[in-house]
């Protein structure tokens, strides 16, 4: 029995740990994966308040040692269910089970890949899933974002402002993008709209120096120094019993409560606009400050 149990080790799971034992509650934190959440696979952050620079794998490994110092428990074991009984929740494993008076879901959401062969090797060496987290490193060089709705339209005037050059590449022919997005990308020399696209190889040798494209039946080479993917993000809610959203986020109020007495949803896995590691990690101690309010 703890006072909290924390689904997922990323920012806002670790972040939440850390408020809770601070409350001097118990707190247990589950990850099906490693510990660090997607974080881990970014190079440098250099956005987060208070810190110049740090490897995203030094951040999540710096946030794990707080935790674990203020006095969070670990398991790594994928949650099957989150159900209420009485005044507690029940959280089943795939190896236990264990109750807590409040649940914190940060279970995140994964990016869905391009499933290009050699994709997750260069994570991190040339291909990016977060713009705004990556996009400074490719300062007046040549990008590319794969993608045909708003986060990629998005993506790619944030980058124009950048990069000397982005391609936007689309498997269609149309866009499920805004128009007012398209045609401002259309207005800026600095992008070119490439349609009827799809990426069939990563080009380089230890880092991405270029794509092979086939373009409307034909293959093509294109020189870039960075791949954006932007095709959106898939979240995994379901097992939770919350009320979720038509994208299958999980829908909260403000102040991250859930639908469901008790628990509470933090980070990217709940329904909200901005997807950042300071979001994150304000979601983790608004959840935990709010738990304490409700039930405690």
């Amino acid at each position: 029995m703890f006072d909290f149990i924390i689904i997922g080790g990323g920012t806002a799971g670790l972040s939440a740990a850390v408020y809770a034992c601070r409350a001097n509650k118990s707190t247990l934190v589950l990850e099906r994966e490693s510990f660090g959440g997607q974080i881990v696979d970014s190079p440098l952050v250099e956005n987060y308040p208070g810190i110049k620079n740090i490897t995203g794998a030094q951040f999540a490994s710096d946030l794990f040692e707080q935790a674990e110092n203020a006095g969070a428990s670990f398991k790594c074991e994928a949650v099957l269910s989150a159900v209420r009984y009485g005044d507690v929740i029940r959280v089943k494993t795939e190896a236990d089970e264990y109750t807590a008076r409040a649940v914190i879901i940060a279970a995140g959401c994964e990016h869905r890949r391009l499933g290009v062969e050699r994709e997750e090797e260069l994570i991190g060496a040339g291909v990016s899933y977060c713009a705004l987290c990556d996009g400074a490193f490719y300062k007046n060089g040549t990008v590319a974002v794969v993608g045909g709705g708003n986060a990629a339209f998005t993506d790619a005037l944030y980058l124009a402002d950048i990069a000397g050059l982005v391609y936007v590449i689309h498997r269609r022919d149309e866009y499920r993008a805004e128009p007012a997005l398209v045609e401002r990308a259309e207005r800026l020399n600095t992008i070119r709209l490439v349609k009827k696209a799809v990426v069939k190889e990563l080009v380089g040798d230890g880092e991405l120096t270029g794509l092979t494209l086939e373009v409307d039946g034909k293959r093509e080479s294109l020189k870039v120094d960075g791949l954006f993917v932007a095709i959106g993000q898939q979240p995994e809610n379901e097992a939770f019993g919350t009320a979720l959203d038509e994208n299958g986020y999980i829908v909260t109020d403000e102040l991250c409560r859930t639908n469901v007495k008790g628990v509470y949803a933090a980070g990217d896995c709940r329904a909200k606009t901005v997807r950042q590691l300071t979001t994150a990690a304000a979601d983790g101690a608004i959840a935990v400050q709010t738990a304490i309010r409700d039930l405690f």
